[in-house]
């Protein structure tokens, strides 16, 4: 909550300093000098334009989770949840449906954000909007599949109770691990050890230590996420891309052609 406000209170500065320049000269020229740092901050966010836009949603999602009643978003989240029930009732609309909420109420909103906006969007960046879509939704879809079936196994064999055909399961967490399997794959061989470790013990350690069949889930949707995007990969290379340095420096040129 406190991330979201310091976010909206920025954007609502910013334009009323735009409107005050109009009127002062000295703000005038902040404005400008600033009007560089924004235009590279739109171009950013423009260059990934998949990833930005989930994120305001999936931010947006968790916002009103910040300011409702427990009760009814655990009303929603539930009618929203990639569970046997709902799977069964709405087999296509419930993994849409799911994949805006986060985990646990909304539980480490800014982590997911930093990934996010750092590594699933300068995959998204390498890969194309398309690509990045296609291997994050393939991610969700089919370890949210994967999962149901060990539920199902889970209850038809007697080691689950029935009432987890209605338990609660979100898809914000398997996109993010399936974009973040793309990503390690066009790292360079020091940051792509790195980052499979780090990756892979987010996903083994609460598979080890907590037995959770919403954990395995994480590990289906990164195998996904790796073998989509190896099979991308094979069929057409990635795109070429500015840096964040010559990004800025472009920026700038524009700016001075003002």
């Amino acid at each position: 909550m406190i991330f979201l406000s310091a976010v909206l209170i920025l954007c609502c500065l910013w334009y009323l300093l735009k409107f005050l320049a109009h009127f002062s000269l000295k703000i005038h020229d902040l404005v400008r000098k600033l009007s560089l740092y924004t235009l590279f901050l739109a171009k950013w966010l423009q260059s990934a334009p998949a990833t930005f836009t989930y994120t305001a949603i999936f931010c947006a999602f968790t916002l009103v989770q910040g300011t409702t009643p427990q009760r009814l978003i655990n009303i929603i989240t539930n009618h929203s949840s990639t569970s046997i029930a709902r799977f069964s009732n709405r087999p296509i609309s419930v993994f849409f449906d799911s994949a805006f909420w986060v985990a646990d109420h909304g539980a480490g909103l800014i982590l997911y954000v930093v990934i996010f906006w750092t590594v699933i969007a300068w995959a998204e960046r390498k890969y194309g909007s398309p690509r990045i879509i296609f291997i994050t939704l393939s991610g969700h879809i089919l370890a949210s599949i994967a999962t149901i079936f060990i539920e199902l196994w889970a209850i038809n064999s007697g080691r689950a109770p029935s009432s987890l055909a209605m338990a609660t399961d979100v898809g914000v967490s398997y996109i993010l691990v399936a974009g973040c399997a793309a990503a390690i794959l066009l790292m360079k061989k020091g940051m792509f050890w790195l980052s499979l470790i780090a990756l892979g013990a987010f996903i083994l350690f609460p598979i080890i230590f907590e037995h959770s069949i919403w954990d395995m889930g994480h590990l289906f949707a990164t195998v996904i996420g790796f073998i989509f995007a190896k099979l991308l990969l094979s069929l057409s290379p990635i795109r070429k891309v500015s840096s964040p340095r010559e990004l800025f420096e472009k920026c700038r040129a524009e700016l001075s052609n003002l």
